[in-house]
């Protein structure tokens, strides 16, 4: 990023750098030298005091191009915003360029996958709708050996955190994961770039696709973002359906659920969802019934039914939508934990 400021500074451009975290290291502190820094602002949160990307001194200067540093992070309580993302997002809208980074990881729809994979569930995370507005995506791959030297030499965590590091997220076998996953992030971004910019093939391909949410909050938030990806793959509407049967009206419905329904709308809507909530007895005449209106190529539902999601005459939901949708060319994905 410090590079890219570097040479277009060289060029004439106004650039300033918002916020970059050295983690103390020297190579990158020498990067900045030079270059117009925007001061950090200030924030006191129980007894401490913080520094956080000032956005109103940024959007007051103005520059053409900004540099923003890790893009997930969460900003401290009484920060204008409480994401950077969301920073970014209104310099974006201010007609400011922004330079920005972040780690595979960090990628909303793919948070079920990473926690398989390293078993940790990563807590900051950014819609994928912000990775969708890049300009350009450059992927800075390492190898998983590359990684752990850097680790090792201090160049990504306080020594004091090193072996820790090493013995959990930083398994070799974790990054060999995570940088497959990186790369074929980068290629798909690149691959729906070249769809936008030459063709519609895809999405004359492929139609809409609706993802079926139950109060089962754990298998919804995997059933959402699994629809997420193959929408934002083939370039489609998609929809997030929940049937509200009388057993779960809103006077009758665990508040604990209640909350994660919502949490889950939430998620959904973030990841570029339709929500619709319908309403009857019967789920599978009710999600057959919208699948048709809304031209519904393909229902994506969840394999585990939880307590008090219907079986419909002693069949599973995924049976009665195949016995409903048996004359309709529409395609039914059945998704496991």
């Amino acid at each position: 990023m410090l590079d890219e400021a570097r040479s277009l500074r060289s060029l004439g451009v106004n650039v300033l750098v918002g916020y970059v975290e050295t983690h103390g290291r020297r190579e990158t502190e020498e990067k900045l030298e030079g270059l117009p820094q925007l001061a950090r602002k200030k924030l006191f949160y129980r007894g401490r005091q913080l520094e956080e990307f000032d956005i109103d001194d940024a959007l007051a200067r103005h520059p053409d191009v900004i540099v923003v540093d890790e893009l997930a992070h969460s900003n401290a309580p009484g920060s204008h915003n409480e994401k950077r993302y969301q920073d970014v997002e209104e310099l974006l809208n201010a007609g400011i360029n922004v330079i920005s980074a972040v780690n595979i990881q960090h990628l909303e729809s793919l948070n079920h996958i990473v926690e398989s994979i390293t078993g940790v569930e990563v807590s900051e995370r950014i819609p994928d709708s912000i990775l969708k507005r890049a300009d350009e995506v450059v992927n800075l791959d390492l190898t998983a050996d590359e990684l752990i030297a850097r680790l090792k030499e201090g160049k990504i965590y306080a020594p004091e955190k090193i072996e820790l590091a090493l013995r959990n997220f930083f398994q070799r076998d974790n990054l060999l994961k995570l940088r497959e996953l990186a790369l074929r992030e980068v290629a798909d971004q690149l691959e729906r770039k070249i769809d936008v910019e030459t063709s519609d093939v895809k999405k004359k391909q492929f139609g809409r696709i609706a993802v079926c949410l139950s109060e089962n909050y754990t298998m919804a938030e995997l059933l959402i973002r699994k629809a997420a990806r193959l929408a934002d793959r083939f370039a489609v509407q998609w929809y997030a359906v929940f049937v509200e049967t009388p057993d779960l009206s809103s006077d009758k419905i665990d508040l604990a659920v209640q909350r994660h329904l919502i949490n889950n709308f939430k998620l959904a809507t973030q990841l570029g969802a339709h929500v619709d909530t319908l309403k009857g007895s019967n789920v599978g005449k009710v999600i057959a019934a919208f699948a048709r209106e809304k031209n519904i190529q393909l229902l994506i539902v969840g394999k585990s039914a939880p307590k008090r999601f219907p079986r419909l005459f002693g069949t599973s939901i995924v049976d009665a939508l195949m016995e409903e949708l048996e004359d309709d060319e529409i395609d039914i994905q059945v998704v496991s934990k």
